[in-house]
């Protein structure tokens, strides 16, 4: 335990496992060919599930490791509250980007590491100029933002189940999804 709260603690290994997971991480989408435009825009006309069960599965795989390593003290999850009006704009925001490029923060920053002028040119960039652009304008946007709060709420407290209980619903409810979109061929 001693030498997990010295890594905590320390931002250059912080900064290097970040890497190394961000590479893992983008690897993995280029494996799984989420990274193409042509299986992005296959889902996004509903032809192609290929990103839905990637998603699908990084939840199962996500959601399991995080409870286990909340479980065994190795970290801490810790709900936002949100707003209405944050959620407007994020979704607005992500959308135009999504429907002028093809490809999402994550997808992006893949298929330029593997070469894809469009994403390096028009996504990178376009990640960069709308932060300043939205840097610019959040003293304007910020009461706009916070307007429709809600509080912090896990799955598990709608459902008023346990984490323990919540899990196995959530992995049958994802895993039957999964096998449903291989049963119709998708």
């Amino acid at each position: 335990m001693a030498r997990l709260e010295a890594l905590r603690h320390n931002e250059n290994r912080q900064k290097v496992l970040g890497l190394v997971f961000g590479i893992m991480f983008g690897i993995f989408l280029q494996k799984a060919g989420v990274t193409r435009y042509e299986v992005i825009m296959g889902q996004l006309l509903l032809l192609d599930f290929t990103v839905l069960k990637v998603m699908m599965s990084a939840v199962i795989v996500g959601m399991v490791g995080v409870h286990f390593m909340q479980w065994r003290g190795w970290a801490n999850v810790n709900v936002r509250s949100g707003s209405l009006g944050s959620t407007v704009v994020g979704g607005l925001i992500f959308g135009a980007g999504f429907a002028l490029l093809g490809y999402c923060p994550g997808t992006v920053a893949g298929a330029a590491g593997q070469g894809a002028m469009d994403a390096l040119v028009g996504g990178v960039l376009g990640l960069v100029f709308g932060s300043w652009v939205f840097a610019l304008l959040y003293p304007r946007l910020a009461s706009f933002l916070e307007w429709g709060s809600f509080t912090k709420l896990k799955l598990q407290e709608v459902l008023h189940l346990s984490t323990w209980k919540t899990i196995p619903l959530v992995l049958i409810l994802v895993i039957a999804l999964l096998l449903g979109l291989e049963w119709l061929g998708l």
